[in-house]
């Protein structure tokens, strides 16, 4: 492909359509991507002892690049991550692009080897996809769509059945790197930071979890960030959520920046972190695991669940304690 922008005519089916989808996408992605000679790709996942699972995302973050990953990647993590946290193996993905006109092609070509790279670290394949340009104005430059097909044991049963007064609450990782990494990469607010992404596939982590008998439940906190996720656990069980602040992981460069503009971490998306539910005789040993880990050592056990409290309740440093209200408003848009 020797053009240097994408125009309308990219999307039209013709030769210049067969020329990114040829000359770009399939080169980009290599040896991750199946198939693009037939309209439907066969994929083998007939296993009797596992349950097909299937998961479907949409990605639109801003910018496009921002440290610690790219809408490439994240499109990636995102899809395999939501499969993880249910206790699944990814094997497939389908990749859809929405491509604005006047796009650079060598930005297009740095974000689908980054998805390549990530695809090949998480072990999944790309079965099909398909390709749209849309007028100049009307893609923030380009939406990456995915569904993720994965296999989970049988065995395995996970969920908010499952849980339990007085199980435990683990994090495996400091939460709000990914806001504060896209809000700082925007520069709207004329500040620059270290702080980079945590946006990584979470299937290490998973899958040592999925060893434990007492685990209940995990899920990733995106979107809504931890808050998010514990309010889901409260409304779900009945239950009452109890964290402690001394224990939460957070970064002190994600403090210092939501202090000076006021946004409360706890509420901030993260995009390579596993909340885990488990019976609090076990807790202690996943944690141990999970610190052992590559990415994983500042793992914690950050709090409970109980029939006392009448939501989610945070016990402060100084002893005293502050109720997480569920977020309402969007602090930070176009994020993931």
């Amino acid at each position: 492909m020797t053009d240097t922008h994408i125009s309308l005519a990219h999307g039209n089916g013709g030769r210049l359509m067969r020329e990114l989808i040829e000359g770009l996408i399939a080169d980009s992605l290599g040896d991750r991507l199946l198939d693009i000679e037939n309209d439907a790709a066969r994929i083998d996942l007939d296993q009797r002892d596992a349950e097909l699972l299937i998961t479907t995302d949409g990605f639109t973050v801003k910018p496009l690049e921002f440290p610690g990953g790219d809408i490439g990647s994240l499109a990636v993590h995102g899809t395999v991550n939501d499969l993880a946290v249910s206790g699944a193996t990814p094997h497939y993905l389908s990749l859809n692009l929405f491509i604005e006109e006047g796009l650079e092609v060598s930005l297009l070509q740095r974000l689908l080897c980054s998805l390549a790279k990530a695809a090949g670290e998480a072990g999944v394949k790309i079965a099909c996809g398909d390709t749209k340009v849309v007028p100049r104005g009307e893609g923030s430059g380009v939406y990456f769509a995915t569904t993720g097909v994965g296999l989970r044991p049988k065995s395995l049963q996970l969920g908010f059945s499952h849980i339990q007064p007085d199980d435990r609450i683990l994090v495996s990782g400091p939460i709000g790197d990914h806001g504060i990494a896209v809000m700082l990469a925007r520069e709207q607010f004329g500040l620059r930071g270290d702080v980079r992404s945590d946006a990584a596939s979470v299937l290490a982590f998973t899958r040592t979890a999925s060893e434990f008998s007492g685990l209940r439940y995990m899920r990733d906190p995106t979107r809504g960030g931890l808050a998010t996720v514990l309010h889901e656990l409260h409304r779900a069980t009945g239950l009452g959520v109890r964290v402690y602040e001394p224990q939460l992981p957070i970064r002190d460069q994600v403090k210092t920046v939501c202090e000076m503009l006021g946004y409360d971490p706890h509420y901030l998306a993260c995009e390579g972190r596993v909340v885990a539910i488990i019976a609090a005789d076990q807790a202690d040993s996943l944690l141990q695991r999970w610190q052992q880990l590559p990415n994983g050592g500042r793992a914690a056990l950050i709090g409970q669940l109980n029939r006392h409290d009448t939501g989610v309740v945070l016990e402060t440093e100084l002893g005293g304690e502050r109720v997480l209200e569920e977020l309402e408003d969007d602090p930070l848009p176009r994020i993931c």
